[in-house]
């Protein structure tokens, strides 16, 4: 490698420890009071804003495993954030519904999301803000290409 690749590696690998390995921290936070990972928020989320929503219907627009969703699943059934509901005509559907507490949680997380990145935008600037999220769509498209 060449020095200056070398020193932008470096440079790079210095933002990373001592920043971005924090990011998923910092988003996180919002959840903890309600024992919920940022993940399991955004499902919960998409379960708070759709009707009849499936856990395939979830794995499907994530395009992950029906196994990775169903452990995020069962973390909000067990605390009472969500409930299953049979299908009328076809029993083995089942959709998922937020509860009443479901609903306050997501809606108290939302909040204080909402905030932290209004924060970030007073702060740094929509054109930045813009900027960063172009960035790291570009970054994950040429990421996904490579793969």
């Amino acid at each position: 490698m060449a020095e200056p690749e070398q020193s932008l590696l470096d440079a790079f690998i210095d933002v990373y420890m001592s920043s971005l390995k924090y990011l998923d921290e910092f988003v996180s936070e919002p959840a903890k009071e309600f024992h919920l990972s940022f993940e399991q928020y955004l499902i919960l989320r998409e379960i708070a804003r759709h009707d009849q929503v499936t856990l395939m219907d979830i794995a499907s627009q994530r395009q992950v495993t029906r196994s990775a969703v169903s452990r995020q699943i069962k973390v909000l059934l067990r605390q009472g954030y969500l409930r299953q509901q049979p299908d009328e005509n076809d029993r083995r559907r089942l959709y998922l519904i937020a509860t009443p507490a479901g609903t306050e949680a997501e809606r108290v997380i939302r909040q204080r999301i909402s905030r932290r990145f209004q924060g970030w935008v007073d702060v740094y600037g929509e054109t930045r803000a813009h900027e960063l999220l172009n960035f790291i769509r570009d970054f994950s498209q040429v990421t996904r290409l490579k793969k």
